[in-house]
C-alpha cells in the first residue's frame, strides 16, 4: 500500500526556516514524482515544487522561488522541503503527494497524499 507521511511542521517566526520531510512507504521513489503542496484557510490548494523520479525539479509557485527548495534521499525514501525566509503568508497545511510525473502542478492529478503538516509563521 502506497503511503506518505509528512513531518517537520510547526510554529516559526517570520524570516525563520523549517525543513519538512515526506517519508514514503510501499513504493520506491525511482518510479514516482513527489510534489509539495499547501493549502491556507479559505484558499485553493496550490502546488509548490515537485521532484521527478529522475531527480528533476519543477517549480510550480513563483511566490517561493529563491526561498524553498526540494530534495530527496532515495535510499531513505524521503523527500524534503527546505523553507527559508518564511513569511506570514506561507502559513498553511503542507502536503506531499505522489504521482507518475510532476505535470503542471494541478493537485487533482496527484493520486496519493499524506495527511499534511501545519506550518504557522507568526511573531
Amino acid at each position: 500500500q502506497l503511503q506518505l507521511v509528512e513531518s517537520g511542521g510547526g510554529l516559526v517566526q517570520p524570516g525563520g526556516s523549517l525543513r519538512l520531510s515526506c517519508a514514503a512507504s510501499g513504493f520506491t521513489l525511482d518510479y514516482y514524482a513527489i510534489g509539495w503542496f499547501r493549502q491556507a484557510p479559505g484558499k485553493e490548494r496550490e502546488g509548490i515544487l515537485c521532484i521527478s523520479s529522475r531527480g528533476e525539479v519543477r517549480h510550480y509557485a513563483d511566490a517561493v522561488k529563491g526561498r524553498f527548495t526540494i530534495s530527496r534521499d532515495a535510499a531513505k525514501k524521503t523527500v524534503y522541503l527546505q523553507m527559508n525566509s518564511l513569511k506570514q503568508e506561507d502559513t498553511a497545511v503542507y502536503y506531499c503527494a505522489a504521482d507518475s510525473v510532476c505535470g503542471t502542478g494541478a493537485w487533482r492529478a496527484f493520486e496519493t497524499w499524506g495527511q499534511g503538516t501545519q506550518v504557522t509563521v507568526s511573531s
